[in-house]
């Protein structure tokens, strides 16, 4: 997995019931956009992240100027 900060992350429940937790990427720690991901998720709490095989990253719109 690779990101850049800015990009969104989407951890997707594995089981019924459970939401799925959204957050931006605001720092990348691990070589070449590898994680761990330091995340800021919609809820308002950061946390170091090492996404496992239930999350997708959304790339961020390329700015054009």
């Amino acid at each position: 997995m690779r990101a850049d900060v800015g990009d969104r992350i989407h951890i997707h429940s594995r089981a019924v019931g459970i939401d799925e937790q959204q957050g931006e990427i605001t720092e990348v720690r691990g070589t070449d956009g590898e994680p761990p991901y330091l995340v800021r998720f919609t809820d308002g709490h950061e946390g170091l992240l090492y996404p496992g095989p239930d999350c997708t990253v959304e790339r961020r719109a390329a700015q054009q100027g």
